[in-house]
């Protein structure tokens, strides 16, 4: 959108006055109203494309928990040992979810 520097500018009275019609207009406009649209039945028949991974293929290698490795037993991600917070009855907690 151009714009043209040489037209004078509005001051914050006139821009008041703008938005104060502006919003009196919107109030009388009967199709601003509020749309009743559930949004679970807008994404059902929205499909990206490529979104098909029917036919794909993991192609990560996992390996086994290391014996330098533990389970948090909080968020049960694999951690180093040094991220060992405390183990309490057996139960390990990362630093992360000890803090």
């Amino acid at each position: 959108m151009a714009t043209d520097y040489d037209a004078p500018r509005k001051t914050e009275e006139d821009l008041s006055e703008d938005s104060l019609e502006e919003l009196k207009a919107r109030r009388s406009d009967k199709s601003s109203g509020v749309v009743d649209e559930d949004e679970t039945e807008a994404a059902e028949g929205f499909e990206l494309p490529g979104a098909d991974l029917s036919g794909e293929e993991l192609s990560v290698r996992v390996l086994p928990r290391q014996a330098d490795e533990f389970t948090c037993a909080s968020c049960f991600l694999v951690h180093h040992r040094s991220q060992l917070a405390s183990e309490k009855n057996g139960q390990q907690i990362c630093s992360e979810c000890a803090a």
